[in-house]
């Protein structure tokens, strides 16, 4: 018994240093411009808030830096592993061997597109600061992944793999906007230079 709450009390030490270096994370990325706007943009999404952009843009760095948003998806570990030989092919579970804290944070995300779309108050307070482009962005992602969530649901599917093919999906409109984020911070320091 004395070592589980051992363990338990250590481990709540670990995740009290996490928040902290988190919240310390989260100062130095609001002070860089350049990720900032990608920040505020990822948080037009819904199931993305501050600790979850701050926590993609950590890991991930520059989004542009991947060709594509498949490439992003392999990044994450969060594509399915494939087995072929010759004329046969096989595909397993995602292969996890990405970025665990990411895929983390984003199949964490993909759990609130189970309900179906709508722009709430908080939402809306995040949306104001991001472009017309990152909202319709942010609307189709809603509609598309909730829409895909009730199709997979309709199959049969276990709802953690539905919800983690949501995730995966996810990940391909964090990349869009992302991107998109990027190339109009690009833009805004062209004109002041």
């Amino acid at each position: 018994m004395w070592l589980f709450c051992r363990r338990y009390l250590s481990s709540i030490s670990l995740c009290r240093s996490y928040l902290v270096l988190r919240s310390c994370v989260l100062g130095i990325l609001r002070c860089s411009l350049s990720l900032s706007q990608v920040l505020e943009a990822l948080q037009a999404l819904r199931g993305v808030a501050q600790v979850t952009a701050v926590t993609i843009v950590a890991e991930v760095g520059e989004v542009s830096r991947f060709p594509g948003a498949r490439q992003l998806m392999g990044y994450g570990g969060i594509v399915a592993s494939e087995h072929s030989s010759g004329e046969s092919s096989w595909r397993g579970g995602i292969t996890k061997t990405g970025n665990a804290h990411l895929r983390r944070v984003v199949v964490e995300a993909a759990w609130a597109y189970r309900h179906r779309p709508y722009v709430g108050e908080t939402l809306r307070k995040r949306q104001e600061v991001v472009s017309e482009e990152i909202r319709e962005i942010a609307w189709k992602t809603q509609h598309r992944l909730h829409t895909r969530y009730r199709k997979l649901m309709a199959r049969g599917k276990e709802k953690g793999k539905v919800v983690t093919a949501i995730g995966r999906e996810l990940l391909g409109f964090i990349w869009a906007i992302g991107v998109a984020a990027e190339a109009a911070q690009k833009k805004t320091e062209r004109r002041a230079a």
